[in-house]
């Protein structure tokens, strides 16, 4: 028994080629994602090696995310935090 996938890969291409392009700031937004994460990675790998700093950092995440070059968006704020384990935001 040949089991066959509900559409082809021509008739997928299709389909796809169909939607609207994605919006500019999509666009623009995944270019940015490596950078954002090198730095937050940054952020966190010195974070973990040097408690004082970790320190400063949990006490004012945003000043430590503006810092770092980057917005502090709620979303990256509550990562970071998830990842220092600072808890979660209030």
């Amino acid at each position: 028994m040949v089991v066959t996938a509900p559409h082809s890969e021509e008739s997928l291409a299709r389909a796809l080629r169909a939607l609207p392009a994605a919006p500019d700031a999509w666009v623009a937004a995944a270019k940015e994602l490596p950078s954002l994460r090198a730095r937050l990675d940054g952020l966190v790998e010195r974070a973990e090696r040097d408690a004082a700093f970790r320190g400063e950092v949990l006490a004012d995440l945003e000043a430590a995310v503006r810092d770092a070059g980057l917005a502090p968006e709620p979303t990256t704020l509550a990562a970071l935090r998830a990842r220092l384990g600072g808890g979660s935001p209030e």
